[in-house]
């Protein structure tokens, strides 16, 4: 059989093909790495690159670049960087470090870029955020004057912290600091607060340690963790806060409440000091680089409360920095304390003489101050720390061995026994109004006759008495958040009653 070849279909097919033809040409930035060792690497050939941006080594491994010099890239990676070493290729990404945010991440335990470290599988969340978010300006802000409560009585009475609030944890090593925040956490459950806490540099013991606390307490429900360990790279210890930072910062857009914890801040400018002394930046005072400052009050600045045209939602942030030898005047501590709306200074002394929290009064402050605290706690507040500022002028004289008149020894007896009242059992947070009635029987004198040793047992016992018997005074206080002369004098009548009784 003859095979007849017609050149007019042979046209049409080819005309066909020339039209459906698509010329794609994927163009990528690539550079090559010249220089590479913990965690740092030196690229060449990347002339477009941006400040921050993500640039992908092989094995799927992220790096950022942070130094951009004439002719080669500083670049701190992310991850294993065993297997980075001279004539590597690196591409661009054209988008700067982000992370995963949403409710997903509630209940989660993550590492600094959003990978799950909990074995619950993959995080379900297409949204991501910038790290670096931005800051809210002025006009978007509004006053901070909505308490966040603590659960422990001597800060949410002398030293308030309040929603878009940022409150520094000072103090030495062992004296405390994470306790507090332990408490403040478990404290949020049922307050509709999303809680975010940041371990940077922690040992794993400790964050496992107080992952099971969370999950004892019912607080993993409403509570995200980042965790950069004393074991991961520096690079992943700088962007910790950052993260964590992005992912309260949704909850504050949506018009919802969020607490962010750094543990801690100190952990983080060294890990920052290493990285930027590897890349060969000038170092200043105490050889931190001269960006310090600016490292925490970016990070700092996110936390606001903003006002209603923009859906009132809030961050709150409570870094914590750690001072060697109570030396809160070195450089980072100093820093962060004037960045931040006031301090809670804890004292050594204090915590070794068995006063926990060992909060100093003398040395912590709130610049929000009474705006963070209802009304009833205001009330009561007052009186108490007009008492206990008191008092340490007294117990100063005393130690001398001075014949005292009776006032004064009322008032070191009355002072004495306010300290006592004021110290609280490890995860034990309190409510407000049980913190009101408790503090108002000891400025009022009810508590003068009442031996030390049996201060605590006075203390369960009356607030135990008031549940069992009169709820009523309790459940105003809380719906009402005021203290009226008709509540005071019913409190009056129950105390009478227990203390007759006691």
């Amino acid at each position: 059989m003859e095979l007849k070849i017609r050149p007019e279909e042979i046209t049409d097919f080819l005309l066909k093909q020339i039209k459906g033809y698509e010329t794609k040409i994927i163009i990528e930035e690539v550079g090559e790495v010249i220089e590479a060792g913990e965690g740092i690497a030196r690229v060449s050939g990347l002339p477009n690159v941006m400040a921050s941006e993500m640039l992908e080594f092989p094995g799927g491994i992220y790096g950022i670049a942070l130094n951009l010099e004439v002719g080669e890239v500083g670049v701190m990676i992310l991850g294993d960087f065993t297997n980075i070493h001279n004539g590597v290729v690196v591409k661009r990404t054209g988008r700067l470090l982000s992370a995963p945010v949403g409710e997903p991440m509630v209940g989660r335990v993550v590492n600094a870029i959003g990978q799950p470290l909990d074995g619950k599988g993959p995080i379900d969340t297409d949204k991501y955020r910038p790290i670096e978010g931005q800051t809210p300006n002025v006009i978007e802000r509004q006053p901070v004057k909505e308490p966040l409560q603590t659960g422990l009585k001597p800060i949410d009475s002398m030293i308030p912290i309040g929603r878009g609030q940022r409150e520094l944890i000072i103090g030495d090593r062992q004296t405390g600091k994470t306790a507090i925040i332990v408490d403040t956490i478990l404290n949020q459950k049922g307050k509709g607060v999303f809680c975010v806490y940041v371990a940077i540099g922690q040992k794993l013991s400790n964050v496992v340690s107080i992952i099971e606390t969370f999950e004892k307490g019912g607080a993993m429900e409403y509570t995200t963790i980042v965790v950069a360990a004393a074991s991961d790279p520096a690079p992943m210890q700088y962007i910790a806060p950052y993260a964590g930072c992005a992912i309260g910062e949704e909850f504050r857009d949506n018009g919802k409440h969020a607490l962010l914890v750094y543990d801690d801040l100190y952990k983080h400018a060294v890990a920052y000091r290493q990285v930027s002394l590897l890349l060969r930046r000038p170092p200043g005072r105490e050889a931190f680089p001269g960006d310090i400052f600016n490292l925490h009050s970016r990070l700092l600045e996110r936390a606001a409360k903003l006002n209603d045209e923009k859906g009132g939602g809030s961050l709150t942030a409570i870094p914590i920095v750690e001072t060697q030898a109570g030396d809160y005047s070195a450089y980072i501590p100093t820093n962060v304390i004037s960045i931040t709306d006031g301090q809670i200074y804890l004292d050594k002394d204090l915590f070794n003489a068995g006063t926990r929290p060992a909060v100093h009064v003398g040395l912590s402050v709130s610049r929000v101050g009474g705006n963070a605290q209802i009304k009833a706690m205001k009330k009561v507040a007052g009186k108490l720390r007009l008492e206990l500022a008191q008092y340490r002028e007294l117990a100063t004289f005393a130690k001398f061995g001075t014949e005292l008149d009776k006032a004064t020894q009322v008032q070191l007896n009355r002072g004495g026994k306010l300290i006592e009242i004021l110290k609280q059992a490890q995860y034990q947070p309190m409510p407000v109004e049980d913190q009101i009635i408790i503090i108002w029987v000891a400025v009022n004198g009810y508590l003068d006759n009442i031996s030390k040793e049996k201060l605590k047992e006075f203390e369960e016992g009356f607030l135990q008495f008031v549940k069992d018997k009169y709820p009523q005074p309790v459940e105003e206080i809380r719906i009402k958040e005021d203290l009226s002369q008709d509540l005071i004098n019913t409190l009056k009548g129950i105390v009478k009653e227990f203390s007759d009784a006691f």
